[in-house]
């Protein structure tokens, strides 16, 4: 029986450790892994001021 995740179009990077120490292997990563997102301390700005405006 052929493995189900042989069909999957994307795939996370190998991971070194085990358990809660966990983690991915900078090493294997490559630009198109990152996490790049411009806006967001735009983002976070605008979520801490509407979260203070429904405190008050």
């Amino acid at each position: 029986m052929a493995d189900p995740l042989d069909k999957a179009t994307s795939k996370a990077p190998d991971t070194l450790g085990e358990g809660c120490l966990s983690r991915y292997d900078p090493d294997d990563m490559g630009p198109e892994d990152g996490t790049e997102f411009p806006g967001a301390a735009e983002l976070w700005e605008k979520l801490q001021q509407e979260s203070g405006d429904e405190q008050e």
